[in-house]
């Protein structure tokens, strides 16, 4: 029993780990919770936990192990594109969401959607997984798969509770935003994406 309780504070630790390095999810956070309030958090990181799922079962089937190099040069591509048209919406949209905003309306925003998006479409995420994430699921596999469960779960619970700590903060503070401040935040938020996005792209 110890050796589950272990494995869930690892995977607690390494998800907060990564949770806490600033990167798209935060951002399409930000966005969300400046649209509709505090509940952006939670259902970007439902739409994280979907994806994450996905690619847990592919390294359990052993997946992981037929990810080369020039897959990778392909997803870091694919991402960046998919990221920078991310921004761009965000952008565009921008401006309507503060009018919409002044005029005391709620934005509507699919941040489940955004948290599938943005985990799917960043290199850093596939990389994590298929290097470290794979070598921590297999090690916690010895275990049995109760410890992956814990692993799982503890990764899950950081994940879950920064993102909420996230949009509960911004949403506090949302309605003492001007909708030229509130613009500018989202502007923010996609040139960050386009940057983010063109980096994996080109590089």
């Amino acid at each position: 029993m110890f050796e589950l309780f272990e494995m869930l504070f690892i995977g607690f630790i390494v998800g907060l780990t990564g949770a806490l390095v600033p990167g798209p999810m935060l951002f399409v956070t930000i966005d969300g919770t400046m649209k509709k309030g505090w509940t952006a958090g939670p259902e970007v990181f439902l739409g994280h936990a979907i994806i994450e799922t996905a690619v847990l079962v592919l390294i359990l089937l052993g997946m992981n192990s037929l990810v080369g190099e020039r897959e990778m040069s392909f997803i870091s591509v694919a991402g960046g594109i998919v990221l920078i048209i991310f921004g761009i919406m965000t952008i565009k949209g921008a401006k309507v969401s503060a009018e919409e905003l002044h005029g005391q309306d709620k934005v509507s925003s699919n941040s489940l959607i955004a948290g599938i998006v943005t985990s799917a479409s960043n290199p850093y995420f596939w990389l994590w997984w298929l290097a470290a994430g794979s070598a921590l699921v297999l090690e916690s596999m010895k275990l049995g798969m109760l410890a992956v469960v814990f692993f799982i779960v503890g990764h899950w619970l950081a994940d879950l509770g920064w993102f909420t700590a996230v949009s509960l903060s911004f949403s506090r503070g949302r309605g003492m935003f001007s909708p030229k401040t509130y613009r500018h935040i989202l502007v923010s938020c996609g040139i960050f994406l386009i940057l983010f996005g063109s980096w994996f792209a080109i590089g």
